[in-house]
């Protein structure tokens, strides 16, 4: 037992904690005792660094973890990082440019030996800001997402998805980023809200007289191929079968009727450019259109002749002074529209035609639709089920290649004599002749995985050795809500294909982290709050304490420092309690005690009634609920009553006495682990406090 620790009055955490979390790293391991409770960490990015929403994740299920372990699991967390290919390139790029250079000027291989220098450098940052949280992850089996074994997997996905029909190569217009230089998924696109004009253009018909449309794109008009309304808009309907003609390009296009239509946007008539939108190309399916491209990957026109290589912006200047000059300009409204950007590096996106690679999505969905319907999975809150059975059921087959150098290697080689129109799926260069040229010329794809893509695989891809297989699935996973589509579900379906098994039996939706004032946090913004710098001005136990204080599972967490602060302080009145209590009890332990006092009894009782209540709440991820029941315990009930009947004179049991604060000790552990285990050494313990049990 350690009483000089007690010499101080107040606790200091920055004395003990990097002791204390160095001395746990070698009990994070599995042990291979007790039913396994296995935890799935959401990789962050290798170009991350610790924010709040992290901090709130990983808290929780540090909390989770180390309940569990009591409760006599065998707890396992895999630690591990994403590639994060759109956002590392970038970043890497960023850094060229200050030398001058591109990443053209490079080539592929010594960019991508650049980006491996980069992360050998900073990759790993995130993780060592994890371990100031505490978090009780196996540092022993640190995971990547462009490890062999890992990558392997990924290609192994691919080829069975196309093997039996699931992905096709195929020419359709996506969302591009023209700075990044890649295709991106709608998922990976930042609205922004902007101040813009709305154009009302005439279109005359070929029988006499014009139809308005609006929009907000002029420059896109080039490639329209037809007209469309609504089949309920009664004001419009007797136009269908009509025949308009495109101003400037004098192309004649058919007014025709599709539900997708909206009625009350502009003048409820919508002009169809199947190249350069996404609803415009379903449309163009059901009604067999062509395809018309006038803007390519760098936002520069092309086949429209006199506006050809100007950029988007000067072609729609110079297009509507056209207009005006025809007096075909009805009018322009200036309005407040959300502009689509790129989710990475803010450029304006435009829709595009290029040549990707696409999952088919109906059936893989619908393994994600049945998983949660039969609950298999459970999505708790269950709120969030909602917006993940209607995404799901309106989902688009998913674009799975990007045109960048960082990633996982589309396993695609095309024959350098026939061009990107004969290839082979093949994880090793292929030794087959070409079937039109009778060659073996044969060059591996530059395209790479969508970061997403990969990341669905990430419950059984990061199980390397037979032991780690025996983790799958796993039992709990916590996620942002901003994730649920694009990680959740696809993890759902891909264990559901490849293991036949959903790969996790809880995904906890956790709230959102924002501002005092209600609005999300944003380091660029100036509104960001950086969690090592509470940790340095509290310690990681305060910062857990005063964030799973503001929890609620229902509700977001409007973020308040004061918490943080009354954690301090709690921090400190635990200190003193039991520095009372290890300068009073050899003393008390002298005076034979057998029987209970009402005071042992009723804090007993006490201690009983808490239990129950904490287990339930945790069970429920109500963990702030739990915190203030076990604060109200220990500061009023223990502190404020039980401790006043040990001064003076007692009939009190110091057997009671000592249970009661190493029971406390058990039950504050999963919020404040690091205090806790700094007690538990001063009780004459070797080893971790979460082996203890925790009923």
């Amino acid at each position: 037992m350690n009483k000089k620790i007690f010499e101080k009055k107040a606790y200091n955490p920055f004395e003990f904690e990097e002791k204390i979390y160095n001395f746990w790293v070698p009990y994070f391991k599995p042990k291979g005792k007790g039913k396994p409770f296995v935890i799935l960490i959401a990789p962050p990015n290798i170009t991350g660094s610790l924010h709040m929403g992290h901090t709130l994740e990983n808290i929780i299920l540090d909390t989770i973890w180390r309940y569990k372990k009591m409760n006599g699991y065998d707890s396992i967390w895999l630690p591990g990082i994403d590639h994060a290919g759109i956002a590392t390139q970038n970043v890497v790029e960023k850094e060229l440019r200050k030398e001058g250079l591109s990443r053209f000027d490079l080539g592929r291989e010594k960019f991508i030996a650049r980006v491996w220098q980069w992360k050998e450098k900073y990759g790993g940052i995130i993780l060592e800001q994890f371990k100031k949280l505490g978090l009780a992850l196996d540092w022993s089996r640190v995971k990547f997402t462009l490890d062999k074994e890992y990558v392997v997997w990924v290609e192994k996905a691919f080829i069975d998805y196309y093997k039996k029909g699931y992905v096709y190569r195929a020419l359709r217009p996506v969302n591009f980023c023209p700075r990044c230089q890649t295709s991106l998924s709608d998922l990976e696109i930042e609205y922004k809200e902007t101040d813009g004009d709305l154009y009302y253009i005439k279109y005359p018909l070929k029988t006499g007289g014009f139809v308005t449309i609006a929009t907000t794109r002029p420059e896109t008009m080039l490639a329209d191929v037809a007209l469309a309304v609504n089949p309920k808009d009664e004001k419009n309907f007797n136009l269908v079968g009509k025949i308009a003609v495109l101003p400037i390009v004098n192309r004649e296009l058919s007014i025709i009727v599709d539900q997708r239509v909206d009625p009350k946007f502009g003048t409820g008539i919508l002009k169809i450019t199947p190249a350069h939108s996404l609803i415009d190309y379903e449309i163009s399916l059901r009604h067999q259109l062509p395809m018309v491209s006038v803007i390519d990957s760098q936002a520069k026109m092309i086949n429209t002749g006199e506006f050809d290589s100007l950029d988007y912006l000067t072609a729609r200047q110079k297009i509507v002074e056209r207009l005006k000059e025809l007096n075909l300009i009805e009018k322009i409204e200036k309005i407040k529209h959300n502009l689509p950007v790129c989710e990475r590096c803010k450029t304006e996106l435009q829709v595009i035609p290029s040549k990707e690679w696409f999952l088919k999505m109906k059936d893989l969905a619908q393994l994600s639709i049945n998983a949660v319907k039969d609950k298999e999975v459970e999505i708790y809150p269950a709120k969030f089920k909602k917006p993940y059975f209607d995404w799901l059921r309106n989902i688009r087959d998913w674009c799975i290649s990007r045109k960048i150098w960082w990633g996982q290697q589309l396993p695609v080689w095309y024959c350098q004599n026939c061009g990107d129109e004969k290839y082979v799926v093949s994880q090793k260069k292929p030794k087959t002749k070409c079937s039109q040229c009778k060659r073996s010329n044969w060059q591996r794809s530059e395209e790479v995985f969508d970061t997403w893509f990969s990341s669905a695989l990430w419950p059984f891809a990061i199980l390397y050795s037979q032991k780690e297989k025996k983790w799958y699935p796993a039992d709990l996973v916590a996620s942002a809500r901003e994730i649920l589509q694009l990680w959740i579900a696809r993890m759902i379906f891909s264990g559901k294909y490849f293991m036949k098994k959903a790969p996790f039996k809880i995904a906890f939706i956790h709230p959102t982290v924002l501002t005092k004032e209600g609005k999300r946090m944003s380091k660029s913004l100036g509104i960001g709050i950086d969690p090592l710098e509470l940790i340095n001005k509290y310690g990681s136990d305060a910062l857990r304490f005063g964030i799973i204080w503001q929890m609620s599972a229902h509700q977001d967490l409007r973020f308040d420092e004061v918490p943080i602060d009354q954690g301090k302080k709690f921090l400190n009145k635990i200190w003193n309690a039991y520095r009372f209590y290890f300068l009073t009890i050899d003393k008390m332990r002298q005076k034979p005690k057998n029987s209970l006092s009402s005071a042992d009894k009723k804090i007993l009782a006490s201690l009983k009634t808490t239990k129950k209540f904490v287990d339930r709440k945790i069970k429920d991820f109500e963990l702030g609920l739990a915190l203030k029941r076990i604060y109200k315990f220990f500061w009023h009930e223990i502190c404020d009553i039980y401790l006043e009947t040990w001064k003076g004179e007692t009939k009190n049991n110091p057997q009671v006495f000592t249970q009661i604060m190493l029971e406390s000790l058990k039950l504050l552990h999963p919020f404040i682990p690091y205090l806790t285990q700094l007690i538990y050494f001063s009780f004459g313990q070797k080893k971790p406090l979460f082996f203890e049990k925790w009923l």
